[in-house]
């Protein structure tokens, strides 16, 4: 009727909200959802978290939803492993993942291996949540990228969002999963605003777990990211669509179970392939990635060899300049796009 008068109709209400905000509603929300939820870790309660992810929440559920630990990463991944094995759904978050090898065999051999140890009998249902990959100034010990390290191990699901509604739905589908989940988060991400669709303000918004989603569309070339790379595409297409080169940006979200069928109809349509990760290159993300395309009918479309823009291959530098060497720019997407387009 308002259309017929002439009135225009308001678009479905957007909104900008950050990757850290994002966060926090998608575990308030699963925490007033369902009861078995609880959050752990180091300085997740009273200080709100490291990051401050979990602001508020502390306030809201109280001590036995939002629990302190000490510094103990072995202490409390097992001891939210044990609460998952009697159906609880605990949300362990590690400061940063790179403390997580303190908590391995947890993970590992305790987590990822349970339910198909007891022959399906005891399921494992818990998150494994925090920073992941290099963030800035913080050396060797701190930058790690452990998508390849976790994506490795079968009977764990590995997730590493890059927008705030990624953050969100993949948070939300982890923590409703009943099987053991890693969350690989990045830090500098976290103030990052993004648009928040409509939809994706519901509280029953989620994301499939395993569903790569495409950013950008190209005819070109096929970009294939997780996490903040992704932005780095972006920014690159951007950049190349100045000299005639559309890229077909692709955000793998998942990167156990791989969405690969997704992966394999863009390179048929793009005939091209370059990966780009923060990890280093031997073993990694792009490397399997690679593989699958070479090993597939994907393959036969390929005029070109695949391209992988990685991490350097060595201890992350304390010096900026030293660490901008050693993390994908957007220069170094460019340059290996043109380097597969042989322009």
């Amino acid at each position: 009727l308002q259309q017929r008068r002439g009135l225009r109709l308001s678009a479905p209400a957007a909104i900008q909200v950050t990757v850290r905000d994002a966060l926090n509603q998608a575990l308030d929300e699963e925490l007033e959802r369902d009861e078995r939820v609880f959050l752990l870790g180091e300085e997740v309660a009273q200080y709100d978290g490291a990051y401050k992810i979990s602001r508020g929440l502390w306030k809201k559920y109280g001590d036995k939803r939002v629990v302190d630990t000490p510094i103990s990463e072995m202490g409390f991944a097992g001891i939210a492993v044990g609460a998952a094995m009697v159906w609880l759904r605990p949300v362990c978050e590690f400061m940063t993942f790179n403390f997580s090898m303190q908590a391995i065999d947890q993970v590992i051999n305790s987590a990822a291996k349970t339910c198909y140890m007891s022959a399906g009998s005891i399921a494992v249902p818990i998150v494994f949540r925090g920073p992941n990959g290099a963030s800035a100034g913080v050396a060797a010990q701190h930058s790690q990228c452990f998508a390849a390290w976790y994506g490795h191990c079968p009977g764990l699901k590995v997730v590493s969002p890059w927008s705030a509604e990624d953050a969100k739905g993949l948070l939300k589908a982890s923590i409703r999963d009943d099987n053991p989940v890693v969350m690989l988060e990045n830090e500098l991400l976290y103030g990052v605003p993004f648009e928040m669709s409509e939809q994706a303000q519901s509280k029953e918004f989620v994301i499939p777990i395993g569903k790569a989603k495409i950013e950008r569309q190209g005819t070109h070339v096929t970009l294939v990211a997780h996490s903040r790379p992704v932005g780095h595409c972006l920014e690159a297409a951007a950049v190349l669509a100045k000299e005639g080169v559309e890229c077909e940006v692709i955000n793998m979200r998942t990167i156990r179970p791989m969405d690969i069928e997704t992966v394999e109809a863009s390179v048929v349509k793009t005939n091209h392939l370059v990966t780009v990760e923060g990890g280093w290159p031997q073993f990694g993300v792009g490397a399997e990635i690679c593989a699958r395309i070479m090993e597939g009918s994907a393959f036969n479309y390929l005029d070109a060899p695949a391209v992988r823009v990685t991490g350097a291959d060595v201890p992350m530098p304390y010096a900026k300049i030293l660490e901008d060497n050693c993390i994908p720019q957007v220069k170094d997407i460019v340059f290996a796009v043109k380097k597969a387009l042989n322009i």
